[in-house]
């Protein structure tokens, strides 16, 4: 039954879109699902389950060559090695494929975490025959993740983030009609998480805990 209603809600569909102010004839959506749709993204979720579901891994890059941790549609592959990496990669493109889902090389990057600063580099990498850029950065999950293992970068964001949000609702902390306590719960609830999202896995030194103490 289930499956009937998800096909009567996706067979036929018709689009439009907005060119220049100009609305174009509709078109026929014949492949995938409906941009903005509420169904779409529970429908992408668990397709890309079935994918990595036969993928799946017990314990952590701490005791495993390779370890596979996604969230909604971001995947993050670590492996601690080139070879083992490219292996993970081609089971991951081969079960993607059987339902009908493809990597895209452009929204992919790879980075390489070495111990020695001088050994570091922003290099790509040619996976099962797929060139990936190379980074020093990225943002996974709302946070920023770098090849030094170093969070001070990512605190400073967060801080100046923070204050956006302080100054975006500063007339509530400023009225006299909200007490003191309420400002309080205002605080806790709206400004300190935008900071402190995260800090769970930070390791931070004197400076950096200075900084968020200051804030």
């Amino acid at each position: 039954m289930i499956e009937r209603i998800l096909k009567m809600t996706l067979e036929g569909a018709q689009g439009k879109v907005i060119v220049d102010g100009t609305i174009s004839n509709h078109f026929v959506i014949s492949r995938g699902v409906r941009q903005g749709d509420g169904l779409s993204a529970t429908l992408f979720i668990l397709v890309l389950h079935k994918a990595l579901k036969t993928l799946e891994q017990s314990n952590t890059i701490l005791n495993r060559l390779t370890q596979i941790c996604g969230y909604a549609d971001d995947i993050l592959v670590n492996a601690r090695s080139l070879p083992a990496l490219e292996a993970l990669c081609f089971e991951i493109t081969r079960e993607a494929g059987r339902v009908g889902l493809v990597i895209n090389p452009g929204k992919t990057k790879y980075m390489s975490f070495l111990a020695s600063p001088f050994r570091r580099s922003v290099k790509g990498a040619t996976i099962n025959g797929v060139i990936y850029e190379g980074v020093a950065e990225f943002l996974y999950l709302g946070t920023l993740i770098n090849n030094d293992n170093s969070v001070e970068k990512e605190i400073r964001i967060r801080i100046l983030a923070c204050n956006r949000t302080y100054f975006a609702a500063i007339s509530l902390f400023r009225s006299r009609l909200l007490s003191r306590a309420t400002k309080i719960i205002l605080y806790k609830t709206l400004i300190r998480p935008v900071v402190s999202y995260g800090a769970e896995a930070w390791t931070l030194t004197k400076k950096e805990e200075q900084a968020l103490l200051i804030f």
